[in-house]
């Protein structure tokens, strides 16, 4: 009797275990985003803060050069630089210490930890989306880089070697790889 109470307490831990680890997560954009659900530029650390309900954090690297990032509590973190006057032109999504959360309502309808490479391929081959190989030395060795423009923006999107999305970047110029 004390193994099947046993094996039916486990199989109920790791059910709500799987859940809340796989779970899926909205990022709250929306006030961020246009109708085509593309993120809105120039923005404001102040009005990203206010529709993420989320405290930045300010920093500056070695070149001090000022940054700001949003860890939310969805497990989504938004980066980015600043610019002149404290404006936001570029932005970065990604979740915070590779977790295996699902997150959606990203700009172009992406979701992080589900969108796939090749839906990825399709969606955006009207833009003449180029794909890349990640090397051994990339954040997610032996997975892709999907590269596209749209408007006055590149998109960046960075897939693992199970072909998920884990990584979008919005810039106005491509960053050159040997750039941390």
């Amino acid at each position: 009797m004390k193994t099947k109470s046993l094996t039916f307490i486990l199989t109920l831990f790791f059910q709500l275990f799987s859940i809340t680890a796989f779970s899926q997560k909205t990022a709250a954009l929306n006030s961020l985003l246009d109708k085509n659900t593309e993120f809105i530029f120039p923005q404001t650390p102040d009005k990203i803060s206010k529709a993420l309900n989320t405290k930045p954090v300010f920093y500056e690297d070695a070149n001090e050069e000022k940054y700001v990032k949003w860890p939310t509590k969805t497990g989504l973190e938004l980066y980015c630089s600043l610019g002149k006057n404290n404006t936001v032109d570029e932005m970065f999504f990604t979740i915070s210490d590779n977790k295996p959360v699902v997150v959606e309502g990203l700009p172009f309808g992406l979701i992080l930890n589900k969108s796939t490479l090749q839906d990825s391929k399709t969606k955006f081959s009207k833009y003449k989306a180029k794909t890349q190989k990640l090397g051994a030395d990339s954040e997610f060795p032996g997975g892709s880089k999907l590269i596209f423009k749209k408007g006055k923006h590149y998109a960046t999107l960075l897939f693992d070697n199970k072909n998920l999305l884990k990584s979008l970047g919005l810039t106005t110029e491509l960053i050159d790889p040997a750039a941390n």
